[in-house]
């Protein structure tokens, strides 16, 4: 997926050091590559990491005092080498995007017919799409009319940051799909997709960009220069599993409508069980919630080792995914032997992990094992925000039981989608019996978004629907 930050200071400093900190909040959020880019006067100066085996800030550390400046970006991104420093007739800027363009081809085709462009293209990844952007930014006469051009050819989301000798250029995607947010600090103003890089670093949110909208940061207030649309489809996932606890999008603390998740979870489940337990790390918020809910207690019958394990679903070698997913979870034979354990998730993904952990928790001694879910059975794959490129529809756990069930007969979704369908219940009883729960049970989609806290109309919930716009 990917994040980003910006920041704008009247202290060399104080720029180039919450630059540093604001951007390593986002580490959560992506995967591969990590960067950094400050500008002097007219001098941009940048550096770029490979971060998918170190941390972000063992790789960053040693070039900070290169990149003295008053305004600067930073980037996390699953796939593709950012910022880039871009030389156009519109002066030299830096640039840094979150999103994905699914008509990235057909947007290369039609530039390449000008006969002046050319794209580098990533190790075995195609385009980079930071860099079509700025070739569609670059098509206009001024900054807003170029994102404005870029925002409109685009199909999937773009959001970015833009850095000139000015000032920043602050763009939401077209349908908001992510958050962009600023805040003032007590020496100039920074932006950021999670608000949790504000409080350490002492800035206060001052405002949240709407859809489409374009605003222009320097140290001396913001300006806007493109209005919000009337149309949001932020992402569902946010508040489920993508975004940091201590965050806020739309008003709306992450933390705790996972707690209210697990509560609408508890609410509608009457098994007996003797505590619940969340796999780490999102599982834990919604597991609580349904503690609290239910009055029993909270344990952990296992434990996470996260000093030098980086996210299990990040390696893009399966084998060695498994390993880490394997590696850093520590189970507490203790805490597990004649138990009846209820585990609380995010979502079922793949399901291979989910299955290797609890084959572990039963090694144990655990009497039973009942898992629920933050959300519906995810049947689509993301158009829109990347949360991984190599993954297809067929290598979700849903579909593999779909097509088990059917034995390659033809089928309607929609079907298996409707919740209160006998095919559904069938999915849910195959993935039961196929990871080894004694029960299972997923969060109905209403629930779901009342949990958010977000109208239903202003949520993307495409992964579990398969409408763009429902």
């Amino acid at each position: 997926m990917g994040g980003f930050f910006g920041v704008i200071s009247d202290s060399n400093e104080l720029c180039t050091t919450h630059l540093f900190y604001g951007t390593d909040y986002h580490c959560h959020l992506g995967t591969r590559r990590g960067g950094l880019v400050t500008v002097n006067g007219k001098r941009f100066s940048r550096a770029i990491h490979d971060i998918s085996n170190s941390q972000f800030r063992g790789k960053f550390d040693a070039e900070l005092e290169k990149l003295a400046g008053k305004a600067g970006l930073g980037v996390i991104s699953d796939y593709e080498d950012q910022p880039l420093i871009i030389g156009s007739h519109l002066g030299t800027y830096a640039i840094v995007t979150v999103g994905a363009i699914t008509n990235a081809g057909s947007l290369a085709k039609r530039a390449f017919r000008k006969l002046t462009t050319h794209f580098s293209e990533m190790s075995g990844e195609g385009l980079n799409p930071t860099e079509l952007t700025a070739t569609l930014i670059n098509q206009e006469e001024s900054f807003e009319a170029g994102i404005q051009n870029a925002q409109a050819q685009i199909e999937g989301s773009m959001s970015m940051l833009i850095l000139t000798p000015k000032g920043i250029y602050a763009v939401r995607d077209k349908l908001g799909r992510t958050p962009v947010i600023i805040g003032k600090g007590p020496r100039g103003y920074a932006v950021t997709m999670e608000t949790c890089a504000f409080y350490n670093l002492e800035y206060e949110m001052e405002k949240e960009l709407g859809p489409g909208e374009v605003v222009f940061i320097t140290r001396d207030g913001i300006e806007q220069r493109v209005p919000p649309g009337d149309r949001m489809q932020i992402c569902s996932f946010l508040w489920i599993y993508y975004g940091f606890p201590a965050s806020h999008y739309e008003g709306i603390n992450v933390e705790h409508s996972r707690y209210r998740s697990g509560a609408r979870l508890a609410i509608r489940d009457n098994v007996e069980v003797d505590f619940a337990a969340g796999i780490p790390d999102s599982g834990v918020a919604h597991a609580l919630g349904y503690s609290q809910k239910k009055r029993i207690p909270y344990s952990r019958p296992f434990v996470k080792y996260t000093p030098t394990w980086a996210r299990s679903f990040l390696p893009s070698n399966k084998a060695t995914r498994e390993l880490v997913a394997k590696m850093k979870l520590i189970p507490v034979k203790r805490l597990t032997q004649g138990k009846r354990i209820l585990f609380c998730d995010d979502s079922i993904v793949r399901g291979t992990q989910l299955r290797d952990t609890l084959q572990r928790i039963y090694a144990y001694g655990a009497k039973e094992i009942h898992m629920r879910l933050a959300c519906p059975p995810l049947f689509f794959g993301c158009n829109y925000l990347n949360h991984s490129r190599s993954r297809t529809e067929n290598d979700l756990a849903t579909r593999k039981a779909i097509a088990a069930i059917e034995k390659k007969k033809k089928y309607n979704i929609e079907d298996y989608i409707n919740e209160q369908s006998d095919r559904h219940a069938a999915l849910i009883e195959h993935l039961r019996s196929k990871v080894g729960l004694t029960t299972l049970a997923f969060q109905r989609l209403d629930d779901m978004v009342d949990s958010i806290g977000v109208p239903k109309e202003k949520l993307c919930t495409y992964c579990w629907t398969g409408c763009p716009g429902c």
